[in-house]
């Protein structure tokens, strides 16, 4: 009954809905409640050690043995700049000064890491059905790697240069992420954000310029967003902030709070919590000093001086330092399981989607 069912076969999933992997809000609980409600459970890896990688995968496959996908970033590793970073304290004293913390104390690290050996070792021994990167791709040696385990191997562009580019490397499908997109934007081929497409641009020119099946990204919680993806030739859509909502969500209560009362107009593309672009509700650092600050040293290490602002003010009640990721549908959230809502975006959408016209015919290999 679905228009396009590429992406079903591809992953051997039920449904074509794909949890998003969201680096330090989703854990095995999530995964293994999307995975036994039909659609493709995504965990994050960009921010577990391999001690924790391993003891999360354990925990998954001893309970569903359905199809499972690993995420990892794949950025450069930052040359260190004592200059910037130097500046960056400088600028963030006067608030270590307020919440009576030392602003000479040395910064602590920022727990992102490159996809590298040791976790495509993981892979290997693990092999989940599908492995997804962000910021592009890992050297050829490592995806070759990774393609030997059987998995499909999929990325997020957010340009048609990019999505094309990843098509050249090899890829079996491509998440178009629209500027909706809470968390990180996947750019890696260029640094400008602020001429990028939303998802309902994005998709269609995505889908026009590849041959491979494509995941919309950004904008979509409900069966009216799912229905206009796959509308636009999509194949399936990843869904994130509504998954923000579930109470298998590793989240805190202020960030909770922070997405119920979310409007659409409450977010921004901000670097000053990690070094990159990433959409999140506005707070006092990003008002204060962004929502894009030249001063925010590469990613991820932009994060660390930032650590104790956010542990100090979190256990006062507050998030005025802390990331509040969330994409510009946060008010379509609903208060439910991550299975039960995955279980009823896909029964929602089919009805809808049962009406329109076929889809155009999959371009030829």
């Amino acid at each position: 009954m679905w228009l396009d069912h590429r992406i079903q076969d591809l992953f051997q999933i039920e449904l074509p809905i794909i949890q998003a992997p969201m680096a330090g809000s989703v854990g095995s609980e999530m995964v293994i409640a999307v995975a036994e409600a039909g659609g493709l459970g995504s965990l994050p890896c960009a921010m577990l050690n391999p001690e924790q990688m391993r003891a999360e995968i354990g925990i998954i496959r001893q309970r569903t043995s359905q199809p499972i996908n690993l995420n990892f970033f794949c950025h450069q590793p930052p040359q260190a700049d004592p200059t910037r970073e130097n500046a960056w304290k400088q600028r963030l004293e006067s608030d270590y000064l307020e919440l009576g913390l030392d602003p000479q104390a040395p910064v602590p690290a920022a727990a992102r890491s490159p996809f590298d050996s040791t976790m495509c070792d993981l892979v290997e021994e693990f092999k989940p059905q599908v492995v997804s990167f962000h910021f592009g791709l890992p050297e050829r040696s490592l995806l070759d790697r990774v393609r030997a385990t059987g998995a499909k191997i999929i990325s997020s562009a957010t340009t048609v240069h990019e999505a094309r580019w990843l098509e050249d490397q090899g890829c079996d499908a491509i998440i178009a992420q629209g500027y909706e997109a809470g968390g990180h934007r996947g750019v890696f081929l260029t640094d400008e954000i602020s001429t990028q497409a939303g998802t309902m641009a994005l998709v269609p020119q995505v889908v026009d310029a590849v041959k491979v099946p494509v995941i919309a990204a950004g904008g979509i919680a409900d069966a009216r967003g799912i229905v206009a993806a796959f509308a636009l030739g999509a194949s399936a859509v990843q869904i994130g902030t509504a998954y923000l909502f579930c109470p298998e969500a590793m989240v805190s209560l202020l960030h909770r709070d922070a997405l119920k009362r979310a409007k659409d107009n409450d977010m921004v593309l901000t670097n000053v919590f990690t070094g990159r672009p990433a959409r999140g509700i506005v707070n006092r650092i990003v008002r204060e000093v962004g929502p894009m600050s030249d001063l925010a040293p590469e990613f991820p290490l932009a994060a660390g001086a930032l650590v104790p602002l956010r542990a100090k003010a979190e256990a006062a009640g507050s998030g005025d330092f802390s990331p509040l990721w969330s994409g510009q549908a946060a008010a379509l959230g609903r208060e439910i399981p991550a299975g039960d809502l995955t279980r009823q975006l896909g029964a929602e959408a089919l009805a809808p989607l049962s009406r329109l016209a076929p889809a155009k015919s999959p371009r030829p290999a």
